[in-house]
């Protein structure tokens, strides 16, 4: 018997991606192609319009969205004041938003490079990284129009900030839901703003409408991997999930929406005005909560609740109802911690 000299043909792996998965990645690639925003380009920063002025009572903050706006504290202070640490307080936000998205490029092209050729997760990732250094770009030119020298990031969390992404693309998992963890808290935080209508500085309105239409994109794809990624784990691997889950939220929120005790001695907050809003106050820790409910939806669709998780959800002070569809609009205040 002769036997064949030919080379053995290569035995066909099959995809480990959904197909509906793939197809949204395929959606949400077009679309960035296709709808995109540039910060030079979309935003005419030397018009009249866009101008900054320091004095703008428009940069007062909101006792319906800000923690910080709501405290009596604030609203006893004098105009120039309140404008004063609104504009501060504004471009400092701004920076942090800067830093997080520097880390989320750094998670994201670690995880890139791990992917086989031909994944339509790489061709995302990209489009996605590409949209966030538009929006760091973006960010770093409000913050030098408005002119104060804002150091953004808590110190320990910036010093951290490369080791998290690296780490954060290593394990996957954890780091996208790091990723939401970061980006949910702003997204609804700015989505706030504009349904209520909030008179604020056109340049400001701006960059943040752009911000919204893009993160749509992203935070679809950090939820749709989560739910692909989980959907093949075991219940042990998931049971540490859904607790590491509620307090990445809980911990990113902190980082990304208090201000750094230096920072706040600088606009001259008391410690016991800061500890009142950031998030001691049922006011303020109704406001934290309602940045949750589509990641509490999210946790629900991933099995990630349970007996444990939920209390763990409510001891974070993050716990509440769930939304029904994505970006549902706050009909009532979530309950305080």
């Amino acid at each position: 018997m002769t036997l064949s000299t030919a080379p053995r043909a290569r035995v066909a792996q099959a995809d480990p991606l959904r197909q509906d998965y793939r197809d949204l990645l395929a959606t949400l690639s077009q679309g960035s192609v296709h709808k995109n925003f540039d910060p030079y380009l979309d935003i005419d920063w030397d018009s009249a319009n866009f101008a900054i002025d320091r004095d703008d009572p428009r940069w007062l903050l909101s006792a319906e969205t800000d923690p910080l706006g709501g405290t009596s504290w604030y609203q006893g202070l004098p105009l120039d004041r309140q404008i004063e640490i609104g504009r501060r307080r504004g471009a400092n936000s701004i920076k942090v938003g800067s830093a997080f998205e520097s880390i989320l490029i750094r998670l994201m092209m670690q995880y890139a490079m791990t992917l086989p050729n031909g994944s339509p997760e790489f061709r995302y990732c990209l489009h996605e990284m590409t949209e966030e250094c538009n929006h760091i770009q973006m960010f770093q030119e409000l913050v030098n129009r408005i002119g104060d020298d804002v150091p953004g990031m808590r110190r320990h969390f910036r010093i951290l900030s490369p080791l998290v992404g690296v780490l954060g693309g290593y394990f996957p998992l954890l780091g996208f839901i790091g990723i939401l963890g970061g980006e949910e808290p702003i997204d609804h935080y700015q989505k706030s703003l504009i349904r209520a209508g909030a008179d604020m500085p056109p340049a400001v309105r701006r960059v943040m409408q752009i911000h919204i239409a893009e993160e749509a994109r992203h935070i679809s794809f950090a939820g749709e991997f989560l739910r692909t990624h989980m959907g093949r784990m075991g219940r042990g691997k998931r049971s540490v999930y859904a607790v590491l889950f509620p307090l990445t939220m809980r911990w990113l929120a902190g980082e990304i929406m208090t201000p750094s005790k230096s920072f706040a001695a600088e606009l001259g907050i008391p410690p016991e005005v800061r500890r009142e809003a950031f998030w001691r106050s049922r006011t303020s820790q109704a406001l934290l909560a309602g940045y949750f409910g589509d990641m509490r939806a999210l946790a629900e669709d991933l099995g990630l609740m349970n007996p444990v998780s939920r209390r763990v959800w409510r001891l974070a002070g993050i716990d509440g109802p769930a939304t029904r569809y994505r970006s549902e609009p706050e009909r009532s205040a979530p309950p305080a911690a």
